[in-house]
């Protein structure tokens, strides 16, 4: 009998996992037998992470590769789905974890450039690599697209606007997708983390004030690790998960639940 949650034989393409919670979905995936795709913009940070994949699961089915690309360019994002296809033959899960945030603050202070960055690479260009994966799931009647939002997308937010505007877009993006592309048993659906404690979030949790007010917030009364959001993906990307689809699954230590905001 096939044990729960095996990913052997899939091939996981994850973006911006070269640390973070892209980094722990990798590592996770890899360790229920997926081969992963790590990509972010450097080589080499991609491939000190599938060295280490590769080396935790040298006896196992679990393989990493490194890719590199930067999610900006669109012609990156159409020469990495090339690579991996060529080498690996399909993409079984897509995982779009990489995003930016150049503004912090009002809304009202936001400039154009930082504002049109923060919707090209956080939402059109998601969509653009969904685009250029999703017609090869639909040739196998099977796929699970996965991308990482934030609870930010669910509330407004005083600092952090242009980012939960952008972040609410890939719910209803995961939504969308959900709907044209079930026909063909393709799968979509988002995660949405709390504050998690990594890079991309460290101006917020090393914020003494910030982080104390979050850990107020979250009823489990503490902030998020980059593991804590693996087992959901795991999941989404299963076939324990196959009947799920159009959905935003909120990993944030209740905060949502108890109403209150940290940013």
């Amino acid at each position: 009998m096939k044990p729960m949650f095996d990913l052997t034989g899939k091939v996981a393409l994850i973006t911006g996992s070269s640390r973070g919670i892209g980094k722990a979905i990798a590592e996770a995936y890899a360790r229920q037998g997926a081969r992963v795709v790590i990509s972010s913009r450097k080589l080499d940070a991609c491939q000190t992470v599938a060295d280490a994949i590769n080396a935790d699961n040298a006896d196992g089915p679990g393989e990493a590769m490194a890719v590199a690309c930067n999610v900006s360019d669109a012609a990156q994002l159409k020469s990495l789905v090339d690579t991996v296809t060529a080498a690996w033959g399909k993409i079984d899960t897509l995982v779009c974890n990489a995003a930016v945030n150049p503004a912090y603050g009002p809304m009202a202070e936001i400039d154009d450039g930082a504002w049109e960055k923060t919707l090209q690479v956080n939402v059109t260009n998601v969509l653009k690599l969904c685009n250029l994966v999703l017609p090869g799931m639909a040739e196998r009647r099977d796929g699970s697209v996965v991308l990482i939002s934030s609870v930010g997308g669910l509330k407004g937010s005083v600092n952090l606007g242009a980012y939960a505007i952008s972040k609410a877009a890939d719910m209803q993006l995961a939504r969308n997708l959900a709907v044209e592309w079930g026909p063909h048993n393709i799968r979509a659906n988002a995660i949405a983390p709390g504050l998690v404690k990594t890079d991309f979030a460290r101006a917020l949790w090393e914020d003494p004030e910030a982080r104390a007010r979050a850990e107020a917030a979250y009823p489990l009364g503490r902030l998020g690790d980059p593991e804590d959001i693996t087992g959901m993906a795991v999941l989404l990307a299963a076939d324990e998960g196959s009947f799920i689809t159009g959905q935003t699954m909120v990993v944030d230590g209740g905060g949502v639940a108890a109403g209150n905001r940290y940013s």
